[in-house]
């Protein structure tokens, strides 16, 4: 049966996941910051290829939807550090799964 969407009520939950964390650097990032709390730059440099404009636009979007914390300490100039969530932790398993997968793919098709 299908919605007003188009798509199956099933899919529904798929669908939402998927715009959350849409884009090649959302789950880099949030894999970047499953090894702990860091700092943009830090963030930066582990992200290779990632610009500063998309970095903060990125973790804008993962902030609203409350899979990581900005926390501003009161320091001059003020540190700013970002960290994983519960919920955004609650991905740890889809993290690992889609490492281990990527390892495993990138050995058959390119042979590395």
């Amino acid at each position: 049966m299908l919605t007003k969407g188009g798509c199956p009520k099933t899919m529904l939950s798929i669908k939402d996941a998927l715009e959350v964390l849409e884009g090649k650097w959302k789950l880099l990032i949030l894999f970047s910051l499953s090894g702990g709390s860091k700092r943009f730059k830090e963030i930066s440099r582990e992200v290779a290829g990632i610009t500063g404009k998309t970095l903060s636009k990125e973790l804008k979007s993962l902030e609203t939807n409350q899979l990581i914390k900005r926390e501003v300490f009161d320091t001059f100039p003020p540190t700013v550090q970002y960290s994983i969530t519960g919920q955004g932790m609650s991905l740890e398993k889809l993290l690992d799964e889609l490492h281990v997968w990527g390892l495993q793919h990138r050995k058959k098709i390119i042979g590395k």
